[in-house]
Parts: C-alpha cells; sequence; structure tokens
C-alpha cells in the first residue's frame, strides 16, 4: 500500500462548545487532486485551517508522509511542505508581484543576524521563472499585485507555491468571484499541479468546478464526511443529496 503524504486520524475541533468536527479521518494521496465541498458550517474550514497551522485539534492525529506531526501554527505547516492559498490570498496589494512571492522568505544579498541588502535582481528573475511555469504571462514583475486581476492574483500565488517546492497545494474558493474566463484558468491551473507531481486539495461550493479538475470528491456535513468517492464514480446530483 501507498503510504498517504497526509493521513488525518479521528479529528475533533470544538468552538465554544459548537462540536465543529466529529471524529474526521481522511487520507490524501500523492499526487491526486482532492475536492473537498460542504455547505457552511460543514467543517471543511476548520479541517483546512489545522492543516494549515492556523488552528489546532483538539483529539486525533496528522500524519505526513506516514509520520505522525504536530502542526502548531503556519510555518510548521509550510516546513511540511503544505501551503494554503486562500480565496483572500495573503498578498500585500501595494507591493511588487516579485515582493509579494518572496514575502516572509526574502533571499539577502549577505546578513548580520538575519539582516541584510534584499537580493531584488533575485527576486525579480526567478518570479519570472515561476510565473512562467504556471503558463501567467505578466508584464513586469514589478507590477503592483493591486492591478492584477482576481485570476492573475490566484495564479501568482500558485506560482508562490510552485516555487518553493510545496509537496501538497490547499486552494480554498480560489475560483470565487472570477470571471468566466478567469475561472477556467485557475481550474487549468489546478490541473497543472498534477502533471508536476503537486498534490492538492480543492475546496469549492461550486461543484461543476471541483468536477472539472479533481480526481476524487470528499463532501463534509455538520462536521463530519458522508461521501468520499472517485470522480467517475460519483456524480454532482449524488454529491448534492447527501449534502
Amino acid at each position: 500500500m501507498t503510504t498517504p503524504i497526509i493521513s488525518v486520524r479521528n479529528l475533533h475541533k470544538w468552538y465554544s462548545g459548537v462540536h465543529a468536527l466529529k471524529g474526521v479521518s481522511l487520507d490524501v494521496m500523492a499526487g491526486e487532486a482532492l475536492g473537498l465541498v460542504g455547505d457552511n458550517g460543514a467543517g471543511k474550514s476548520t479541517l483546512i485551517n489545522i492543516l494549515s497551522g492556523l488552528h489546532r485539534q483538539d483529539e486525533g492525529e496528522i500524519l505526513v508522509e506516514g509520520a505522525k506531526t504536530d502542526i502548531r501554527n503556519p510555518k510548521d505547516s509550510m516546513r511540511l511542505g503544505i501551503e494554503t492559498i486562500y480565496q483572500y490570498n495573503s498578498m500585500v496589494p501595494i507591493m511588487s508581484i516579485s515582493r509579494n512571492m518572496f514575502i516572509g522568505r526574502e533571499p539577502l544579498k549577505f546578513s548580520i543576524g538575519g539582516i541584510g541588502w534584499l537580493d531584488e535582481r533575485k527576486m525579480r528573475e526567478d518570479s519570472v521563472s515561476a510565473i512562467a511555469d504556471v503558463d501567467l504571462h505578466l508584464r513586469s514583475p514589478d507590477a503592483l499585485v493591486g492591478e492584477l486581476s482576481g485570476g492573475q492574483r490566484q495564479g501568482v500565488a500558485i506560482a508562490r507555491a510552485m516555487h518553493f517546492r510545496s509537496k501538497v497545494m490547499i486552494l480554498d474558493e480560489p475560483t470565487n468571484h472570477l470571471s468566466v474566463k478567469e475561472t477556467a484558468k485557475v481550474i487549468g491551473f489546478v490541473k497543472g499541479l498534477k502533471a508536476q507531481g503537486v498534490t492538492s486539495i480543492f475546496i469549492s461550493h461550486n461543484m461543476h468546478h471541483v468536477f472539472a479538475c479533481c480526481d476524487r470528491i470528499v463532501a463534509m456535513a455538520l462536521g463530519q464526511i458522508v461521501l468520499d468517492k472517485k470522480v467517475n464514480e460519483t456524480s454532482i446530483e449524488e454529491v448534492s443529496e447527501m449534502l
């Protein structure tokens, strides 16, 4: 049996008496595109927040590539190769594409005690290369992120995660509020991850988008998993009925 890249076992989470996760167990296999669906309050955001290090489970365990791990904060998650791209991602609109690509991980020409000069040339060159790798063509790495469309911002966020060799990419509602053309572009980005050996977890309310780019569908309701099937073994109607 192949070892899952991520396993969660019997996860429970309470918020002020609300039982948000009720014994959730799930295996995510390396290289697959997993679609995670459910209505508001289903528990999918809680599960993702635990994997990304924003929250900690109250009970249960997480294994990454077979090793039990304790994800205490977002840095722990990133060190494990898990990158989360939120619907309203953590980019700074008044900063350039290249600065956003390396935010929190800026290369330095030299440093003394962690303080030094930014290597802006390397940031620009690497940004151009990373963006081209996801088939996104922007006029300049010096352009402000605030000038980009929603789909372009998602593309830059995906390029950033790819550049830093993320093993698992969690995309939280990446197509929300995008045009039809931009939605198709983001779905194309997600399909491209599989070809590069990156595992993805795609969270969306839009089942058509999930079915368009995922191998497997996991549906959650009231803090539990109510369906776990391969895309070619189920239908939007069946998933909707389970929800």
